[in-house]
This record gives C-alpha cells, sequence and structure tokens, in this order.
C-alpha cells in the first residue's frame, strides 16, 4: 500500500516537471511534438500515404460521379471509408519492411482499380459495377470500341497517381538503408490500428439510420450505398450479394417464401375491357429497338423526320408514349427479362447471368401452351448475355444468333440492321409456312453506342438551317449553324434514322411476304442511349450566335435537370395491326413489367406472379418502379436516393402519398428479388403439388 502511494506521487512529481517545463517554454514544447510527430510520420509515411491516398481516390470518385455538392465533403462515407482503409492497413503491420511495403502497394493498386472501374461504369450506366458482373468481361472485345469511346474518360486516369505516388514512396523507403522500430513485425501496432479502425466504424454505423441499413441490406440503389457508406464498404457488400446465389438454400429461405406468400397471396379478379381477346391466335413479331428513346418520335431537323416509319406506326396503332424500361446493370438482357417474365431485374448482377436456371412463367411458355412456335433472333454472338442457356428458362423453341447470318454488312457492332432484317423474313416465311402460329423476337444491333459510323448510317442532317433577309444583297439567304453535328445525340440521331429506315424496310419486306394479314407488330426500346445532359441541353437551347448553349436566364429557356433527364429517358412501345383496327396514344405511365399483362389481356394468356399491371385496367393508378428504388406515377416522379420529389402535375403532393408509393416500391422489389434468388415459383409449385397428393392420399 506504502509502496504504491510512493509510486503515486513519483507519477505526480514527474507530471508537474513536464508542466513547469512546458509553462517556462511553450515554444520548445510545441516544438518538440512537432518533431516526433514527424518522426512518426517519416518512420510509417508509407503506412500514412497509404491511406491518405485511397481515402483521397475514394473521394475523388464521389466528386466525379455524383454530380452533388452536397455529397462532396459529407461526413458518412468519408469516414466509412477512413474505416475501411485503416482495418485493412493494420495487416500492413504484421509484415517485415519488404513485406509490408509491397502489400501497401498492392492494395493501392486494387483499390485504385476499383475507382477507375467504377468511375467509367458510372459514365454510362449512371450506377456503380457488381463483382457479380465478372462473368461478362468475356464479351468485352466484341464491344470494345463502345468501351473506349463511349466509357473510359480522362477522369477515370485521375485515381493512377495514387499507386504512381505510393510507387514513389515505397521505392525509396525500400532504398533507405536504415532500419527503424516501425519496420519490424509490429502485432501491438497492428491491433491498435486495427482497434482504431474498428471505432471508426462503430461510430459511422451509429450514425445510420433504419433506411439507410435497409437500403444496404437490399442494394436497390447503388447510388444511395456509394453516397452514404462509401465505394470500398459497397464493394463489401456487393461482394457478400454476388455470392448470394450459391448459399440461397443455406440462409433466408424461410422469410424469402413469407414474403412471396404475403404479395402474391391474395387471388386478383381477371378484369375485362375492351381490348381483352382482340388479337387472340394472331402472331406475334416483337421489336427489340435497341436504344431508341420516344423523345425521337415525332422530332424534325429542317423539315425532315428522324424516325417515320416509327411515326407511321404510332399513327396507325395503339402508342404508349409514357413508357419506361427497367433495366438496372444488365441492360438489354434485364429488358428482355422484365418483357418477358414480368419481374423485375435482379438486385444482384443479372438474372440471364446468375439467375439462367430459375423456373419463370414467361410469355414464351404461355403461348407455347396456346400451340405457338417461339423463336428468337439477334446479330450478335449467341452466348452474349448468356442467350443461348437463359433462352430455354424463357421458353424459345429456337434461337437464330450471329452464325445463322451471313455478315455481309457490319455498322457498329455487328451485322446491320438492315441486312439482319431482310435475312430474318425469309427464315420467318419458313416458319410461317411450318407453323400454325408463332412468336418472334427480333433484336436489334446497329443503334448500340458509341453511334460512330456515321459514314454508314445514311444522310441525315442534324445542322440548323435557316432563312435570313441579307440587307446588302436585298435577297434571302440561307446560313447554317452546327447545332447538334458532331455531337453524340447528333451522331445518335443519325443512327436512329437508319434505325427507323431498316423497320421502315421490314414491315414492307413482310408484309409483301404477306406475313401481317394475321400478325400483330409490338415495337418496345430496349432503354435509353446514355446520352450526355449538356447535349440535350443544347438540343433545347441552343445558342446559334455562339454554337453553345444559351443563358438559363433567357426568355424562353427550357429547363432540363437531373429529374428531366430521368423522365427523358423514356421508350416507346407500339401495338400495330396492318388494318389499323386499334388505334390511340395512352399516356398513363406504364413500365416493362406492364407490357405481360396487357398483351396477355389481348391474346388470352395470364401469369398468377406478374409484378405489372394490364395498362387498360389500372389507368391513371399505375406506378412504375424502377430497379433503384425510384417510381413514377402520373403525378409525381420519385428520387429515393435524395429522398425527394418532382411535381408532374398541377396537384398536391401529401407525405401519405409519397410512404404509401414507397411501401409499394419496397414490397414490389422484395417480392421480386426472392422469386428470382430463392426460386419460388418452383418451389411454390412443389408444394402446392405436395399438398395436393396429401389431400389426394387422404381421401382415399
Amino acid at each position: 500500500m506504502k509502496k504504491t502511494i510512493k509510486n503515486n506521487k513519483q507519477k505526480e512529481h514527474k507530471i508537474l516537471n513536464k508542466l513547469n517545463k512546458v509553462a517556462e517554454n511553450p515554444g520548445k514544447f510545441i516544438l518538440d511534438v512537432f518533431k516526433k510527430l514527424g518522426k512518426s510520420f517519416s518512420e510509417n509515411i508509407v503506412f500514412v500515404m497509404f491511406v491518405f491516398l485511397n481515402v483521397l481516390n475514394a473521394f475523388v470518385l464521389r466528386m466525379l460521379t455524383m454530380n452533388n455538392p452536397s455529397n462532396f465533403f459529407a461526413f458518412q462515407p468519408l469516414l466509412a471509408d477512413f474505416a475501411f482503409v485503416l482495418i485493412i492497413g493494420s495487416f500492413g503491420f504484421l509484415f517485415k519492411k519488404l513485406g509490408r511495403t509491397i502489400y501497401y502497394f498492392i492494395v493501392t493498386i486494387i483499390l485504385t482499380a476499383i475507382c477507375v472501374i467504377n468511375s467509367s461504369y458510372y459514365t454510362f450506366y449512371t450506377s456503380f459495377t457488381s463483382i457479380s458482373l465478372i462473368s461478362t468481361l468475356k464479351f468485352i472485345g466484341q464491344v470494345g470500341d463502345a468501351v473506349v469511346e463511349n466509357v473510359m474518360k480522362p477522369k477515370d486516369f485521375v485515381y493512377i497517381l495514387a499507386p504512381i505516388i505510393m510507387l514513389a514512396i515505397c521505392i525509396k523507403k525500400l532504398k533507405s538503408n536504415v532500419m527503424t522500430r516501425s519496420d519490424y513485425k509490429d502485432k501491438p501496432r497492428a491491433l491498435k490500428t486495427l482497434a482504431v479502425g474498428v471505432a471508426c466504424a462503430v461510430v459511422f454505423v451509429a450514425t445510420l439510420t433504419s433506411t439507410d441499413i435497409g437500403r444496404f441490406v437490399k442494394q436497390w440503389n447503388r447510388e444511395y450505398i456509394v453516397m452514404k457508406y462509401g465505394i470500398y464498404v459497397y464493394h463489401v457488400n456487393d461482394l457478400i450479394k454476388s455470392v448470394e446465389p450459391k448459399i440461397t438454400s443455406l440462409f433466408g429461405y424461410d422469410e424469402a417464401m413469407k414474403t412471396f406468400k404475403e404479395y402474391f397471396g391474395e387471388e386478383t379478379e381477371q378484369k375485362t375491357n375492351k381490348y381483352t381477346g382482340i388479337y387472340e391466335g394472331k402472331n406475334i413479331i416483337a421489336i427489340h429497338a435497341e436504344s431508341i428513346q420516344s423523345f425521337v418520335i415525332g422530332l424534325q431537323f429542317n423539315g425532315v423526320e428522324v424516325t417515320p416509319n416509327l411515326n407511321k406506326l404510332v399513327n396507325s396503332g395503339l402508342y404508349f408514349d409514357n413508357f419506361y424500361s427497367q433495366v438496372s446493370v444488365g441492360t438489354s438482357s434485364d429488358s428482355e427479362f422484365t418483357f418477358s417474365t414480368s419481374l423485375m431485374p435482379s438486385n444482384t448482377g443479372t438474372a440471364f447471368g446468375s439467375y439462367y436456371d430459375r423456373t419463370y412463367i414467361t410469355t414464351q411458355k404461355l403461348l407455347k401452351e396456346k400451340g405457338y412456335y417461339t423463336f428468337s433472333m439477334h446479330g450478335n454472338n449467341a452466348d452474349y448475355w448468356n442467350r443461348r442457356i437463359m433462352y430455354e428458362s424463357i421458353g424459345y423453341d429456337e434461337f437464330y444468333a450471329k452464325d445463322d447470318y451471313d455478315i455481309d454488312e457490319v455498322i457498329g457492332l455487328g451485322i446491320s440492321d438492315k441486312s439482319f432484317f431482310r435475312q430474318s423474313v425469309d427464315k420467318i416465311k419458313k416458319i410461317n409456312e411450318e407453323n400454325e402460329k408463332f412468336y418472334g423476337t427480333i433484336i436489334m444491333l446497329t443503334n448500340h453506342t458509341p453511334f460512330s459510323d456515321t459514314e454508314k448510317y445514311g444522310e441525315f442532317d442534324v445542322s440548323l438551317h435557316e432563312t435570313v433577309y441579307n440587307e446588302i444583297t436585298g435577297t434571302y439567304e440561307e446560313v447554317i449553324y452546327p447545332y447538334l453535328e458532331g455531337t453524340k445525340l447528333g451522331n445518335y440521331l443519325k443512327s436512329v434514322h437508319y434505325a427507323d429506315a431498316a423497320i421502315g424496310e421490314f414491315i414492307t419486306a413482310l408484309d409483301e411476304a404477306g406475313i401481317l394479314e394475321d400478325t400483330v407488330v409490338v415495337v418496345y426500346g430496349d432503354h435509353d442511349a446514355r446520352l450526355p445532359k449538356a447535349d440535350y441541353q443544347k438540343m433545347y437551347n441552343y445558342d446559334k450566335n455562339t454554337d453553345g448553349i444559351l443563358p438559363d436566364d433567357t426568355l424562353g429557356y427550357i429547363k432540363f435537370d437531373s429529374y428531366q433527364y430521368e423522365l427523358n429517358r423514356k421508350v416507346p412501345f407500339i401495338i400495330w395491326t396492318k388494318d389499323g383496327k386499334y388505334q390511340g396514344v395512352n399516356s398513363n405511365v406504364m413500365g416493362m413489367y406492364d407490357v405481360q399483362p396487357t398483351l396477355g389481356n389481348m391474346f388470352g394468356f395470364s401469369n398468377p406472379y406478374s409484378l405489372g399491371n394490364d395498362i387498360f385496367n389500372i389507368g391513371e393508378e399505375n406506378i412504375v418502379v424502377f430497379p433503384t428504388g425510384n417510381w413514377v406515377t402520373n403525378k409525381v416522379y420519385y428520387n429515393s436516393q435524395k429522398n425527394a420529389f418532382l411535381t408532374l402535375k398541377d396537384t398536391v403532393i401529401t407525405d401519405e402519398y409519397i410512404v404509401q408509393c414507397n411501401d409499394y416500391s419496397d414490397k414490389l422489389l422484395n417480392a421480386s428479388n426472392a422469386v428470382i434468388v430463392y426460386d419460388l415459383i418452383k418451389k411454390s409449385s412443389e408444394e402446392q403439388a405436395n399438398e395436393s397428393q396429401v389431400i389426394e392420399d387422404s381421401t382415399k
């Protein structure tokens, strides 16, 4: 006891001496502190720069992708990135000088690659990539030009400065012959660093709301997760979600089945309307119109229509001008999936790539039950997006792909649409002769980004022609302004004009072959073209005096912000027959998942597990949910990342309405993902069969 008191007095004496020295010479004390910090920094410079550079890269990624100033210095993602890098960096102290230096350099390369890939991916998809997409890398050669020209930008190489700086620091460190204590294995320091990282992680988790955690678990909205959790934590979660298909039998099945039964449990009354059964027994040709957006319908340049042939179909058929694609990272394959199943895309990877072995109730299968022969035609590789295998699950009898065509004319990624359509007509004629009824999907290819083969698209002028009076000569002269020439949007419009001409030739050839007499043509845009917002600004607010964009305070200036950009992504949906018996425009919001029930009403089939609605029954009450958790109705467009909305009609939007629609969106997305991940259509059918067998056995 006496010894303890004595030790305490000695400690107090030392502290008092130090305080007295500080009081006598505070400048020297501060200098000593900085010397110690400098020594600690110099001895651990590789670790310090490792943390700084990788946290900085994550910050720059958010700054260059999610163009929202409020995100730049958000505390939560900075803390999450810092905690992650500290935890990963702590393991470096378990190595000696050489091993530790190499460890930090290799990890920096990996984290830099994550930033570069996500930066370029975001440019095209306005989202962040997924580890589950690694399986699609084998197809990158087929779209190499699109990647280089359309995706990779100078900004994507900024992140490479981090490993370059790290390399220079590492080389300097390794060349140094001076060995300090910090150059040896240091388990205590590793544990201390790990503890600090974990503590930061705990503080970060404490700042999260239940909404933040819920969205993290579901991972529908990748942009929201990166905004809240940072890019590194997002990818840790993404890695876990990406292996989910392999472990679904181990976790979550009971909860998923409960969600499934609650959502689809109640039988809905099959309503009829004036379109019920109108096309029953007729053939169907569905044209999958690559990257064609609705804004081109009716658009003219210098008196010339961009899409004269689609305009004719619109004016003589049923046209849905408020129709949205609902794709995720699977783009075209997601569009095909939702079109055929009335389910949403998977929230991890793609249904075509990760969930091809599930049981789905598809339009193709339902029509086959009614005696239809089903096929798909595409001028690309049969294995792209895993189509060859997935098509068996969808229910196609035959898939005509690249090897079935003579590649006599190439535009963009492969065979030109005109050649593809011309050769497809010959195949369809044979199918028509050999089968009583058929359903066919015809997938276009030419109008695929990067829209760079402008010399092959044919003549279409996207400059601005204006007739002005010349006071000097006293005559009227034509002045030509560049307008959209040389822009990506301008090149896209030229490509669309070509694609439209190809569709026109296809319709004419089908008519000449006598196929249109008993066939319904369905045209749908698979997704938007991811065109730059600045190009739209130029189209709507062109300043011919500067060949730029008008100031936003100019009279007649058209506002085109992120909300308008999202709403402008809508694509055309047309149902057309040669006789033109059914015509008109339906302007109610409609999504890709509404196609199956709408066509089902017309052709006499139905899917009890469809997420969508027959648009002619639901009308103004419809809601289109996007894979991100965003949604749109006739009244409002809601952005789940911003938790904000844009009113689309002159009406009051209540909090109750937003909550109700958000609840609907969450339940729909959860039910869809449960169906896909846990193969619940098959499992539910098996359960029903077992129950029926038990009942049958009990009555014997």
